[in-house]
């Protein structure tokens, strides 16, 4: 897609979101890193940590580092609710008039901010960081990432970019624009495609984990995975249809080639080994009871969403806030 592009200066504040789930032994890395990084930036800057309802010390340290530096706010969820519903209070809080989604085991270098910033000059409203190589990770986990971001591209929208986590950059119309979607089920990844915009890749190698353990593993990686297709897509329904007039055909199949045996057992009277109807039966009863179900659990899949959408909950409970006084303006 062509991008009429206007080039513009820096942004006056850069907000940073880092949402952080049992991170204790992350932090002092993270706190180095990016204290040596903010030198560089050429722009003021917010960071806001978001708390997602950590079991260990986490929240600890983060309160203490936001009393050391007054460019901090921590933003602490009164119980974990899940990295995109983190991400999204992040955003809430956000002031900047350019926000970076970045997570906190360094696996997406900060370094890479800068070049982001450089499109951000450019005119592009979405900088997103495409992974070239991934570092520290086993065959199982590149094999099914790789295979996660060209299914979801497949599901979700054309335009979802390949092997492109939340890493990014995102201006603060597209933010005000991302805000005004209040789905429970959030796959942030799509909702930027799906919004439009001036969207451009930067490329970088991602780093292994420098402490602590992987957040999303397969388990979680599926939960997202299917989120994402049933919040955006009727494919898995036209799916269920497609299924069922497969089974159907192979029922019509089974019942004709069924008849045309009894029609060589009964009328031509032809030498034939013939066990009348039971193999037939089963056979249609376990194709149509195999599709009936499939259908009816992709179709509750749906229902179930709609029915936690309409309940119109709040997406996240903040329990309290430290740092910088700013309010949230959604829930």
């Amino acid at each position: 897609m062509k991008y009429f592009l206007e080039s513009r200066n820096n942004p006056k504040l850069l907000t940073i979101i880092i949402p952080c789930y049992n991170e204790e032994s992350v932090l002092p890395y993270l706190k180095d890193r990016l204290n040596r990084f903010l030198e560089t930036l050429p722009t003021k800057t917010e960071l806001i940590f978001v708390n997602d309802g950590s079991d260990d010390h986490t929240i600890f340290e983060l309160v203490n580092w936001a009393k050391d530096d007054p460019r901090i706010q921590v933003v602490s969820l009164s119980r974990n609710f899940g990295h995109q519903i983190a991400v999204t209070a992040g955003m809430d809080y956000a002031k900047g008039d350019a926000i970076v989604i970045m997570d906190a085991d360094l696996q997406d270098p900060p370094e890479v901010i800068l070049e982001m910033l450089t499109k951000y000059r450019e005119g592009y409203d979405v900088v997103y960081g495409q992974r070239m190589a991934r570092s520290g990770e086993s065959f199982f986990k590149k094999t099914t990432a790789w295979a996660f971001y060209r299914i979801m591209k497949i599901l979700v929208h054309k335009d979802l970019p390949l092997d492109s986590g939340d890493f990014r950059l995102i201006s603060r119309r597209c933010l005000d624009a991302l805000n005004g979607l209040r789905e429970n089920h959030r796959f942030l990844r799509g909702m930027n495609a799906w919004i439009g915009f001036p969207q451009t890749p930067v490329y970088y190698n991602r780093d292994p984990r420098v402490a602590g353990e992987t957040k999303y593993p397969l388990r979680k990686m599926l939960k997202l995975a299917m989120n994402a297709a049933v919040s955006f897509s009727p494919l898995p329904l036209r799916f269920s249809l497609g299924l069922g007039i497969i089974v159907a055909i192979i029922g019509f199949a089974v019942g004709v080639y069924a008849l045309f045996r009894a029609f060589q057992h009964f009328i031509l009277q032809m030498p034939i080994v013939y066990n009348p109807g039971w193999a037939t039966i089963v056979t249609l009863i376990c194709l149509i009871g195999g599709s009936i179900l499939i259908s009816i659990g992709i179709l509750g899949e749906y229902i179930a969403r709609i029915f936690e959408e309409s309940k119109g909950r709040p997406l996240y409970v903040v329990e309290f806030v430290k740092g910088k006084t700013i309010e949230s303006k959604k829930k």
